[in-house]
């Protein structure tokens, strides 16, 4: 279990230091948009009051604490299934980015009421309109991780 938690608090402290970071020490709070690396990697800050590429945004304020709570019944699940079920360090390690990933933005909804999205990246003449940030990243690294490395056969109920 301590890879679980050391991945957690590795991908939460990253996501919230790199939030922090762009909003305050960038000003991206009243920049809005800063061209990086133009066009692979561009800082636009969005507020995602919904899910995955705005899908529930502009809902009813229960939606908010709706998501928070699904947040945090997930990393309950992926605790006790970590506890339980998964013991290649990969798959654990991979839990944890998940974790950590989902508490950041769950304390953004917390704070804010909304996850602060900044990364906007594109390539070779494909113009990407969405922006995500760090815990997005350890979310899909951490899912894609469980999927390919949690033991086969097994599962958390």
């Amino acid at each position: 279990m301590r890879l679980v938690y050391l991945s957690a608090l590795f991908w939460f402290l990253i996501d919230q230091g790199s939030k922090y970071g762009v909003l305050y020490g960038l000003n991206l709070i009243e920049r809005i948009h800063l061209e990086v690396f133009p066009p692979f990697l561009v800082f636009h800050l969005g507020w995602n009051t919904g899910i995955n590429f705005g899908i529930l945004a502009g809902g009813p304020e229960v939606t908010r604490y709706g998501l928070i709570v699904l947040a945090l019944l997930i990393c309950g699940w992926l605790f006790y299934w970590a506890k339980t079920g998964l013991t290649r360090p990969v798959a654990l390690l991979s839990a944890g980015a998940v974790i950590g990933g989902a508490l950041g933005n769950a304390l953004d909804r917390v704070i804010h009421g909304a996850v602060i999205d900044f990364l906007n990246m594109s390539c070779c003449g494909i113009q990407n309109p969405y922006t995500f940030n760090i815990a997005d990243i350890g979310v899909v690294v951490g899912a894609l991780g469980l999927l390919l490395f949690s033991e086969s056969g097994k599962t958390a109920a």
